[in-house]
């Protein structure tokens, strides 16, 4: 195991239509670095531009994995593989994404696929490894579209709780010294298939990790003041919660 400092680098921290197309928020996903290993999780609009803005470099990346298909976690696939792959010069990498993210409209483009050494699907309850990471997908969210999060496994064990509207088997499924959690609405009454403040506040106290980062912001949350709702769940839950700013890198060696 390589003897590097684990972390993950948040290439954007907004989510939902508005807040990535006004740019008020970035919308770069996830950099990983586990292990000696570099994972990219859910590449939307700019990641390429992110990633070079932190010196982070694709050529190093062996996975990139996609929760589901909508743009604010997709859009940057193609590029992220191309550069992965240094151009195509070599097969590198391996793509993760649901069945319905690769079939009928795929997120890849059909000359980009063999440049990488493989496309897996995601599923429920399925577990998949890259180098010395593991991690599983869990639970089938309730969105739109086929959505899985993830639990990551190397020196920590973390989870990704991406996109989907709260149900009853949702923090069971998901555990770890850290969770990282997708907050797109301020207030728990409304018709989407997200998050809300309310509900991630209920899923910190039921899991009671270590820490908590809130990130994918939506317009009712970015005029809350993240922060500042960071800190009314830390109060309430009794747990150490963050707001995820754009670019902030965060040491896996905080949960020591």
């Amino acid at each position: 195991m390589a003897d590097k400092s684990d972390s993950i680098t948040f290439l954007g921290t907004g989510g939902a239509r508005f807040m990535v197309t006004s740019q008020i928020l970035a919308s770069g996903g996830l950099w990983l670095s586990l292990s000696g290993t570099e994972i990219l999780v859910d590449p939307g609009p700019g990641c390429i531009v992110q990633a070079a803005r932190r010196k982070l470099k694709p050529e190093k990346l062996a996975a990139i994995i996609v929760s589901h298909r909508h743009l604010d976690h997709s859009a940057d696939v193609n590029i992220m593989v191309e550069a992965m792959s240094r151009g195509g010069l070599r097969r590198q990498g391996r793509l993760f994404a649901p069945a319905d993210a690769l079939e009928a409209e795929p997120i890849i483009f059909s000359y980009l696929k063999g440049y990488l050494e493989s496309i897996e699907v995601l599923a429920e309850g399925k577990s998949y490894s890259v180098g010395d990471v593991s991690f599983t997908t869990p639970v089938r969210h309730i969105h739109q579209v086929e959505t899985y999060g993830m639990v990551f496994r190397a020196r920590h064990t973390f989870s990704y709780i991406a996109d989907s509207r709260y149900f009853d088997g949702l923090c069971r499924s998901y555990g770890g010294e850290l969770l990282v959690i997708n907050v797109v609405r301020l207030e728990a009454n409304h018709p989407y298939d997200h998050l809300s403040v309310p509900d991630a506040g209920h899923i910190i106290k039921e899991l009671k990790p270590k820490m908590a980062i809130l990130t994918h912001f939506g317009m009712t949350v970015w005029r809350a003041r993240p922060w500042q709702v960071a800190e009314r769940l830390s109060q309430e839950t009794g747990v150490t919660v963050i707001a995820a700013r754009d670019g902030m890198k965060f040491d896996l060696a905080q949960l020591d």
